[in-house]
């Protein structure tokens, strides 16, 4: 038996673009099919093998794994001394009278806390909010920059430009087109804020406290004036060291358009290269920064 579609329901169909091998980088369209000129009954063809989809295993080889590089939001999520933090309220969650069940919660954030991205309008009246920053700046080849023996000796360390320099040299490439990941240890101490912040102390006297590592701001000009990155993460609570009160590497980061990520997760078991890293923020509209889901692909090579 032929089974038949009418003319009026062919009618209905839109153009079909068959999808080429798709890389990291880009994916090629192939030319959309001509338009459909059939008589008024078109027979269907005999049923055929599907055409090759584009394999997810060429562009992620079987035996890499995705790393989640990012903190739980919840009542210890760490927040800036002045903010609040992060408030759960539970909705009437469980079974309804119809038999099915339903949860539907609240939270109430500040933009900065926990896992989150420093949009460039953080520190720039005209760089991008949190909704503007083009996806490139969020996805990409991840680097990872150690310097935990550094901060080990020196809680307050501030990475230099010869830190980044002496990566480069390791590496025999430049920091360009990448998202450089800054390794500083920190993340371990995450969960006990007085470790973490250096002080358990809230409001102007917690900040006055804080002791951290961060980028030294030359560092964040250099970079930002010499190289091409994407985007810089960190796993501390700002991109500037705990002492800072000018901010330095914020304003040169932010008025260069380079989004910044801090308290990432887990660094430890990313490699020096070769991840690719999916960092997507909450899209706030005017937003200065926001919650950020952060991940990596890590290729069986590159494990560490």
């Amino acid at each position: 038996m032929v089974v038949r579609f009418s003319l009026s329901l062919l009618g209905l169909i839109g153009r079909v673009v068959l999808a080429g091998t798709c890389g990291l980088e880009a994916c090629r369209a192939e030319p959309a099919v001509a338009p459909i000129t059939a008589p008024a009954a078109v027979p269907i063809p005999p049923v055929v093998a599907p055409r090759a989809v584009p394999q997810v295993a060429a562009v992620f080889p079987v035996g890499g794994s995705w790393k989640d590089l990012t903190h739980p939001f919840d009542a210890g999520t760490i927040y800036w001394p002045t903010e609040k933090g992060f408030l759960f309220e539970a909705g009437n969650n469980g079974p309804t009278a119809k038999g099915y069940y339903y949860a539907a919660n609240r939270f109430t954030a500040a933009e900065h806390g926990g896992t989150h991205l420093d949009a460039p309008r953080h520190f720039s009246a005209s760089g991008d909010t949190a909704d503007a920053i083009p996806l490139e700046k969020l996805i990409g080849e991840g680097v990872v920059i150690d310097v935990t023996a550094q901060c080990a000796a020196d809680p307050a360390y501030e990475i230099t430009a010869d830190d980044l320099v002496a990566w480069e040299t390791a590496h025999q490439r430049p920091l360009v087109d990448v998202i450089v990941l800054l390794r500083t240890g920190w993340g371990a101490r995450w969960g006990n804020r007085t470790s973490y912040l250096g002080t358990e102390a809230t409001g102007t006297e917690g900040v006055a406290q804080l002791r951290f590592p961060g980028l030294a701001p030359l560092a964040a000009r250099w970079l930002a004036d010499h190289r091409r990155v994407r985007g810089i993460g960190i796993d501390t609570a700002s991109i500037d060291h705990g002492p800072s009160t000018h901010f330095g590497s914020h304003v040169a980061l932010c008025g260069r358009q380079i989004p910044i990520f801090e308290n990432v997760a887990d660094l430890a078991e990313m490699p020096e290269e070769g991840a690719f890293v999916v960092a997507l923020p909450m899209k706030i509209a005017g937003g200065s920064g926001g919650p950020l889901r952060i991940v990596a692909w890590v290729p069986p090579a590159k494990r560490p």
